[in-house]
């Protein structure tokens, strides 16, 4: 388990997420040419708008998840 800071919107926040999908999520970033805290602030935004709204390295996982087989 790895611990980041990013900063969304003026504020740092921590997130913890294996190995794995942190570089999953970079792998992300660059593919979608997007810095790592705004695609982060882009599932934060969207996982707002759920209710219950998950935690964020929850839905940083399952969005992880969800790119990965839709470009299969």
């Amino acid at each position: 388990m790895q611990k980041r800071s990013i900063t969304l919107k003026g504020h740092r926040t921590s997130i913890a997420l294996e190995a794995e999908f942190w570089a999953a999520l970079e792998d992300l970033a660059v593919a979608r040419e997007r810095s790592l805290p705004s695609l982060v602030y882009e599932i934060d935004r969207n996982r707002l708008k759920q209710d219950p709204a998950p935690g964020l390295a929850s839905a940083i996982r399952v969005f992880i998840l969800e790119s990965s087989s839709s470009s299969d």
